[in-house]
């Protein structure tokens, strides 16, 4: 009810948000009472497992789906710690549980990852090289972040976007891999293949229903269905099992029939965001001043959650980049971009404080446990896989020259890199009378 001045009571209209008005800030839709997006759920894949069962009963075989299940390893530490298992006995028993239920082939998000970490490395070089002349080059912000991009587009729109970097995001560059490289080396179209992928963050289901990662030939997603870490922990329970209790599947591989087991798990360094930071600020030094650089050092500014580096080299123009996870810090960013007092060159940018290893998604503390306490031994289980260079992983160069024909190729630039797009505001749920 509003009330006027002349006591006057007048009934307002009810409001209503959609999804078209999320800022995907993890606020309501990670609350108990959920939005659910149901083809984005644990539900959905259960109904293409059983109607995949059904053809194979009624000796329709060839019309069943493919079934591929992309494992990203924030959710993988989270599930691992929780049932006190290593990333790589996670990872394992994963693989059977889903291949227990009907699943084809279980994939590890961190090989896409190699591909979004050295796009993002060649993208900063070529941009740094071409600030003299466009003042929008740089600083580049990082664009693995839903929350981010989703809050760029519908807040800031067309000033912001010109900075953020065109390089997808691992979860997307799997869409890729999946729905195209690994779909024409199975002879199969990209609709044959129903393809999941499980996220320690709610807004990637917001970021794998984007209009860009839709194919309007096949009508179907790079992306279907994506299941957060939580989630996948309620199918353990619906199937009454434990991670512990599920039998291991020793068939690893990044991208089993396409690349070779080299031995187990591996990562990156830089974090548990996927270190766009420290793989970008590398490989710039390397690049344009024709140096290495040992370990960078971190400073922090504000919180732990905003830290800068910057690598000074004599008679050099030093290179400064920064950390920026959680909003208050990435609306700190935006202004200072916005009042032209930026001094960074590129800024790795998080809407979780503490990252994607805090997603919205993973795993909650258990009573009497801090959420601290839970993160510091998510991080631990994360960082204990060993770490090889993007460029030095089996399989991407191979990769690269199969599938993209080589780098900087118009199907790489096609398959690997995206566009945004600004959201004018209208009258909507988020300037109603409230």
């Amino acid at each position: 009810m509003e009330v006027a001045e002349s006591g006057e009571q007048k009934k307002l209209q009810k409001a209503q948000i959609t999804l078209n008005d999320c800022l995907a800030c993890s606020g309501c839709i990670t609350s108990a009472e959920s939005v659910l997006i149901t083809q984005q759920s644990q539900e959905e894949l259960y109904n293409v497992l059983q109607e995949n069962l059904r053809l194979q009963q009624t000796g329709e075989v060839d019309k069943q789906r493919v079934v591929v299940v992309s494992l990203s390893p924030q959710s993988r530490a989270s599930l691992a710690t929780k049932y006190q298992l290593s990333s790589e006995e996670a990872h394992q028993k994963l693989s059977g549980f889903f291949k227990k239920l009907g699943v084809h082939h279980v994939f590890d998000t961190t090989f896409s990852r190699n591909f979004s970490l050295l796009e993002s490395c060649r993208e900063f070089v070529r941009r740094y090289y071409e600030g003299e002349t466009n003042k929008t080059s740089l600083p580049m912000l990082a664009s693995s972040c839903p929350g981010w991009i989703c809050y760029a587009e519908k807040t800031h729109g067309s000033y912001i976007l010109p900075y953020i970097s065109s390089t997808k995001s691992p979860q997307q560059i799997m869409g890729s891999l999946v729905k195209d490289y690994f779909a024409s080396k199975q002879g199969l179209t990209p609709n044959q293949i129903y393809h999941v992928t499980v996220m320690p963050c709610y807004d990637k289901k917001l970021e794998a229903s984007r209009q860009d990662f839709y194919s309007d030939l096949y009508q179907t997603r790079d992306v279907d269905c994506v299941i957060t870490t939580g989630e996948v922990d309620k199918m353990l329970e619906k199937e009454n099992v434990t991670l512990g209790q599920v039998e291991v599947d020793n068939s690893y591989s990044v991208m089993s029939g396409l690349i070779s087991p080299d031995g187990g798990l591996r990562s990156h360094i830089g974090g548990g965001s996927g270190g766009y930071l420290e793989h970008v600020m590398r490989y710039a030094v390397s690049q344009i001043h024709g140096s290495s650089v040992e370990n960078l050092q971190y400073k922090t500014m504000r919180n732990q959650d905003f830290q800068e580096v910057t690598v000074e080299l004599e008679g050099k123009r030093p290179i400064k980049m920064a950390l920026a996870y959680g909003f208050r810090n990435i609306q700190n960013i935006v202004q200072k971009i916005k009042r032209g007092k930026m001094t960074y060159d590129f800024v790795e940018i998080m809407a979780c404080p503490s990252g994607c290893v805090n997603g919205g998604g993973q795993i909650r503390p258990t009573e009497g446990q801090t959420n601290n306490e839970l993160l510091d031994r998510v991080k631990a289980n994360y960082n204990s896989v060993a770490c090889v260079q993007p460029d030095l992983w089996n399989g991407v160069k191979e990769v690269y020259e199969d599938w993209l024909g080589g780098v900087d190729t118009e199907k790489a630039q096609a398959m690997l890199h995206t566009q945004y797009h600004g959201v004018e505001k209208t009258a909507s749920a988020l300037n109603i009378q409230w």
